[in-house]
């Protein structure tokens, strides 16, 4: 396990704790080693590690006690300064310091977070984006054949498509992708996971789904797609392969290349329809 990961999985209240038995033990060797060793630096790191790992308050909850040990160290070790006032001096640039420090790394992390987000959603559909999909893919390939459960792979290719951006503009047809992606999220569990593999290609992921189920989902996933379709006007309809899994292929491609191919047999009949399929059953 990596550090990242393992602080990652710790509470907040551990971590606050585990960082201020850091800045004790800062203090007391800062004490034992004399004002004349400046260990000054050693202070940030608790901070940091708050910062980005705990949160903001956190962070500053270790700027403010980093600093107060830093002025009892100092002054229990016998340095003497001109005036007084110079040790609240000297502890308020700390403080302020360790403060800036504290404010940038948490906002640094947001950021980070914000970005990994992003990077998680396809922009124009809200599905989820074609690289993390393939990563919760191998997620399921690997919980499938530990607990050997199936699960049911679709791809989704939406017909016409090009003709509704040739004749109706490309912000037309980002509202139809907007569209297809809502209908399909209404049909489908919270567990079920629809990504944009590109242009006007979907996939869906069942998780714990054998070919059944799948059926009856995809079924009216396809019924209610093309209903919404016609409605609104939009001469587009559906070619979908569905391959059920109950052996998962080792690689992430083969699942795709398996849906694909599904899909191109109905695409080769006459399009607007769903063709089944079952691997390793």
């Amino acid at each position: 396990m990596s550090a990242d990961s393992f602080f990652e999985k710790q509470g907040k209240l551990f971590l606050g704790t585990m960082g201020f038995v850091f800045v004790v033990l800062l203090g007391l060797v800062d004490y034992a080693t004399g004002f004349e060793i400046n260990i000054s630096f050693f202070y940030l790191v608790p901070i940091a590690l708050l910062s980005w790992y705990a949160g903001g308050q956190f962070g500053l909850f270790a700027a403010a006690a980093s600093a107060i040990t830093w002025f009892i160290a100092d002054y229990s070790s016998g340095l003497v300064y001109s005036h007084p006032a110079i040790y609240v001096w000297n502890t308020l640039l700390r403080l302020i310091f360790f403060v800036v420090v504290s404010r940038l790394i948490a906002t640094v992390r947001i950021g980070n977070k914000m970005n990994q987000e992003l990077a998680r959603v396809d922009y124009v559909t809200g599905a989820v984006s074609n690289r993390y999909f393939y990563d919760l893919v191998k997620i399921e390939i690997g919980r499938s054949e530990r607990y050997k459960r199936p699960f049911t792979f679709a791809y989704i290719d939406m017909d016409n498509f090009k003709s509704i951006n040739d004749r109706l503009g490309h912000s037309t047809g980002d509202l139809v992708l907007r569209a297809v992606t809502e209908g399909i999220q209404r049909q489908i569990r919270p567990s079920d996971v629809l990504g944009r593999l590109g242009g006007d290609e979907f996939a869906l992921l069942l998780p714990e789904t054998g070919q059944e189920e799948a059926k009856k989902v995809m079924d009216r996933i396809h019924t209610s797609l093309v209903s919404e379709m016609l409605a609104s006007r939009w001469m587009v309809t559906f070619s979908i392969g569905v391959v059920t899994y109950c052996q998962a292929p080792q690689s992430v491609d083969d699942i795709v290349k398996l849906a694909d191919s599904a899909m191109y047999q109905v695409k080769n009949n006459g399009k607007n329809g769903v063709s089944y399929q079952v691997y390793g059953g």
